[in-house]
């Protein structure tokens, strides 16, 4: 079974994807906020992130820097999603995609699966 962690501080969002990706097969790992990423990352060891832009506490990009500077969770795909397009700073900062909100919640098993079998 694959992991997912879905970093958004939206919980009905959060909710929703989660219960659908469930539905899936994917175990799902649900984190709030920013801070408490890397920990939880080193606890559940995801296959894939989910990581909104906007946190309660920080920009995604800021978190996803630290992932990628980290190097035992460097590789794991990372996807980054907004309200706005920040598509060239999420892929900057080393999003292995970026998703405009709203997107089709159900377009992301497939999407996962893509980058979890590189």
């Amino acid at each position: 079974m694959s992991k997912v962690m879905i970093v958004d501080d939206d919980r009905t969002t959060v909710m929703l994807l989660q219960t659908l990706l469930e539905l899936d097969g994917f175990d799902v790992t649900i984190v709030p906020n920013g801070s408490a990423v890397i920990a939880t990352v080193e606890h559940s060891l995801p296959d894939v992130i989910l990581m909104d832009y906007h946190l309660t506490d920080m920009y995604g990009v800021e978190v996803l820097r630290d992932l990628r500077a980290h190097p035992a969770f460097g590789q794991i795909p990372v996807i980054i999603t907004s309200g706005m397009d920040v598509s060239d700073e999420a892929m900057d900062a080393g999003a292995n995609e970026f998703l405009v909100k709203p997107f089709e919640p159900g377009d992301l098993p497939a999407l996962f699966n893509k980058h979890i079998a590189k």
